[in-house]
């Protein structure tokens, strides 16, 4: 199926894992024709995921940019203009991984810090990005949830309710500025195969890796799958949503 991406400008966030969604987020909408603007704090996993999409046969910069950072991110949407003219599709991506701690030991510089990245992050890139979007009329936003912002999880409060957020905005900016063209959609990735086990808790690690009904964990290629769906026309009537995407593991 041709999703009609050839020639769009997409901004990808928190892309420079090499075993993260924003990577295989970059690369599926490379292949569906985009250019994309990779961006991440680490510049080397940045750049290393801009060479794959040039291999792809697209073009590709990589930006440095703290999403916490609101004149780091200002800098960051105008070199996206200044290399493409224009932003067509951002997939707000990147995040702070679960902080397992039991809810009265986080401290308060701790929830700063996941606020800030989690969300406020994804309220200063959108805020950049959106006036070039409704000037153009047209874009397409996706915002990366977690289920674990739809049902909540033990010693991952912080975490939780940072992605509730996100999921609570992608409703209602999909209804501020759906008729001027822009649609706003999200995703919510269930327990997947990235780096689950370096940042979360035995615990939640222990309760995450029950098998969903599909009988595996999501991978990346899932969630990126569902970015470039969402990102395209075919999606044109879907507006303020949040897909789980986890192999059923939501229904549990």
């Amino acid at each position: 199926m041709d999703l009609g991406l050839k020639g769009k400008i997409a901004l990808v966030t928190g892309a420079g894992s090499q075993i993260g969604f924003g990577k295989a987020i970059s690369l599926t909408l490379a292949k569906e024709g985009c250019d994309i603007v990779v961006n991440d704090v680490d510049l080397p996993g940045a750049q290393q995921t801009a060479k794959e999409v040039i291999e792809t046969g697209r073009k590709a910069i990589a930006v440095k940019a703290d999403i916490s950072n609101k004149a780091e991110v200002n800098e960051m949407v105008d070199k996206a203009y200044k290399e493409f003219g224009r932003i067509d599709i951002l997939v707000n991506n990147a995040s702070m991984g679960l902080a397992g701690k039991p809810f009265l030991e986080i401290t308060d510089d701790e929830w700063d810090l996941m606020i800030n990245i989690n969300f406020r992050g994804t309220v200063y890139v959108t805020r950049a990005v959106l006036p070039g979007m409704i000037k153009q009329k047209s874009g397409k936003i996706v915002n990366i949830a977690s289920n674990a912002g739809k049902t909540g999880v033990p010693t991952a409060s912080m975490y939780a309710a940072t992605k509730a957020a996100v999921v609570s905005l992608t409703k209602s900016l999909s209804i501020e500025v759906g008729s001027l063209g822009v649609n706003v959609n999200g995703i919510a990735p269930g327990t997947a195969k990235t780096n689950l086990e370096n940042y979360a808790t035995p615990e939640f690690v222990k309760m995450a890796s029950h098998l969903p009904p599909l009988g595996r964990l999501t991978v990346p290629q899932d969630i990126a799958n569902m970015a470039a769906f969402l990102a395209s026309e075919a999606a044109s009537d879907i507006a303020g949503q949040t897909f789980s995407v986890d192999g059923g593991h939501f229904l549990y």
